[in-house]
C-alpha cells in the first residue's frame, strides 16, 4: 500500500508515480500556504502575482531538487546555472519574504522526498500565521503612500486629525523642509475599509495651508 508521507521514494512503484505525486504534494501545501498568505493579508490590494509565485516557487524547487539528487556535481551545474539569472523584484515587506520562504522550503523538502517534514511544517507555519494575524501583533501593509505641503506647522494638527479618522493605520516616512514651498510630508497610510482616496484628498484640501497633494499606491517608498 502506498504511503501518505513516505521519506523516501516506494521503489516498488515507477519513478514517474513517485515524481507526480512528489509535484501534487508540492502544488497541494504551496497553495495552502499561499491562501494563508491572501486570507492574513491586510493591505487594500492584493498582488496575485506573489499568490501565482508561492506556488509555482514551491513546484519549481521540488523540480530543482528532484532534479540534483545526490549528485554534488548536479547541485554545482544547478547553482551556476542560477546564478547567471539575475533576479531584480524587490520585495518591501519581510512577512512576505517569511511567506515565500516557507514555499520554497515546502519545495525543498518536498524534493528530497522529506513529506512528513514538509506536511508538519507547512501546517504549523499555517497555523501560527494564522495565530499572529488575530493576535494584537497583526500587521498593517502600507499599500498607499500620501504626499503634501505644510506651509506653517500649526496645520499640522489638523493633518493628523484628518488621518486618524479616514486612516487605520499611518506612518510618516520622510519629512523635507524647503525654504520657498514649506515643509514637504510623505506619509504611508492604510485607508479604513469604508474610505475612499477621494474622500481624503477632498479632505486635506479644504484645509487652509495644505498644498501639492498627491495619494500614490506605489509600495516603493520613494518620493
Amino acid at each position: 500500500m502506498f504511503e501518505l508521507f513516505p521519506d523516501q521514494p516506494v521503489y516498488e512503484y515507477p519513478q514517474l508515480v513517485n515524481i507526480t505525486y512528489s509535484f501534487i504534494w508540492a502544488f497541494v501545501l504551496s497553495s495552502m500556504i499561499a491562501i494563508t498568505h491572501k486570507l492574513t493579508f491586510t493591505g487594500e490590494y492584493y498582488p496575485k502575482n506573489f499568490f501565482q509565485s508561492l506556488v509555482l516557487g514551491a513546484v519549481v524547487t521540488t523540480m530543482v531538487m528532484m532534479a540534483i539528487g545526490d549528485s554534488l556535481a548536479r547541485g554545482l551545474g544547478v547553482f551556476g546555472a542560477m546564478a547567471i539569472i539575475r533576479f531584480r523584484t524587490r520585495v518591501d515587506d519581510p512577512r512576505d519574504v517569511l511567506f515565500l520562504f516557507a514555499a520554497l522550503s515546502t519545495g525543498l523538502a518536498i524534493g528530497v522526498y522529506g513529506f512528513t517534514i514538509s506536511f508538519v511544517g507547512s501546517i504549523l507555519f499555517c497555523f501560527v500565521a494564522g495565530l499572529l494575524h488575530l493576535s494584537p501583533f497583526r500587521s498593517y501593509s502600507h499599500h498607499n503612500h500620501l504626499f503634501l505641503t505644510i506651509q506653517e506647522s500649526g496645520v499640522l494638527k489638523k493633518v493628523d486629525s484628518l488621518l486618524k479618522q479616514y486612516c487605520k493605520d499611518f506612518r510618516t516616512v520622510s519629512i523635507q523642509h524647503t525654504r520657498e514651498k514649506g515643509t514637504r510630508y510623505h506619509y504611508a497610510v492604510t485607508l479604513n475599509r469604508e474610505q475612499a482616496k477621494d474622500d481624503l484628498v477632498n479632505a486635506l484640501f479644504e484645509v487652509e495651508g495644505v498644498s501639492q497633494i498627491k495619494l500614490s499606491s506605489n509600495e516603493i517608498l520613494v518620493n
